[in-house]
């Protein structure tokens, strides 16, 4: 077990976890580098924690530490820079009936059902897809930071995408967002890009978007948002593609 010496004068461990079967692609094993006690992560920590190519899950914060691959890099939107292309305008435009309103961190049956409907379609067999309430509270309702739970409805009042923002001192890191899946419209790119406006909104030059993997389909619309970093090396660099 080594140590972390964080700015806020904490001073955090991390271990390695056992090899598990890899969520994104496939035959592979995975390990993650956890960062311990979960309770000493607080939202100075875990700001330090982001910008070094860490991410959270419920109480857990931690980063890929596989032994014989580096696919996964930790990624995040310049907001100052960031442009919308011309397909990101139309999608924007399209939704501009949604609304959205931050609601207390907690159990919705309402939510529940949504995230259980998205999960079915989009991720069926990926694990994910018969969770139950105490594993969806622990992945998503329970923080040692500062989260914010959004909810967007459309005009007619129907719920239609949940995310869940943490608020950095420089950013928003992008925890999870499931949504209509029956919507048409691309609402996981309209709840990226209504992210993007919130950071630029606050004066938070980046939108953390966790990792990204060039072999996985499902990450592909990660790097549609640019300029994006990656953390490579303990450092941010600009993506550009063909040049991973």
């Amino acid at each position: 077990m080594s140590e972390i010496h964080d700015p806020n004068l904490h001073i955090l461990h991390y271990y390695l976890t056992a090899s598990y079967p890899c969520s994104y692609l496939e035959g592979r094993t995975a390990r993650s580098r956890v960062v311990a006690p979960g309770h000493l992560v607080n939202a100075n920590a875990y700001a330090s924690l982001l910008r070094t190519g860490f991410r959270r899950s419920g109480l857990f914060t931690y980063q890929p530490q596989c032994d014989h691959c580096q696919a996964c890099t930790s990624v995040r939107i310049n907001t100052v820079a960031f442009k919308p292309n011309a397909s990101q305008k139309r999608t924007m435009k399209r939704h501009r009936d949604l609304s959205a309103r931050t609601v207390p961190l907690q159990w919705s049956d309402e939510h529940f059902l949504l995230y259980s409907r998205y999960q079915h379609q989009r991720h069926p067999g990926g694990g994910m897809d018969d969770q139950g309430r105490e594993q969806y509270e622990q992945f998503l309702l329970t923080s040692h930071v500062n989260t914010e739970l959004l909810e967007f409805r459309s005009a007619d009042g129907v719920l239609r995408i949940v995310s869940i923002i943490d608020i950095s001192d420089d950013g928003l890191s992008s925890v999870y967002t499931f949504y209509d899946p029956d919507y048409p419209g691309s609402l996981g790119t309209y709840g990226i890009l209504w992210q993007i406006e919130q950071c630029q909104q606050l004066g938070l030059p980046w939108l953390y978007l966790g990792y990204w993997i060039k072999e996985s389909p499902k990450m592909s619309y990660k790097t549609q948002f640019r300029p994006i970093q990656q953390y490579i090396n303990k450092q941010w660099i600009e993506y550009i593609p063909g040049q991973e």
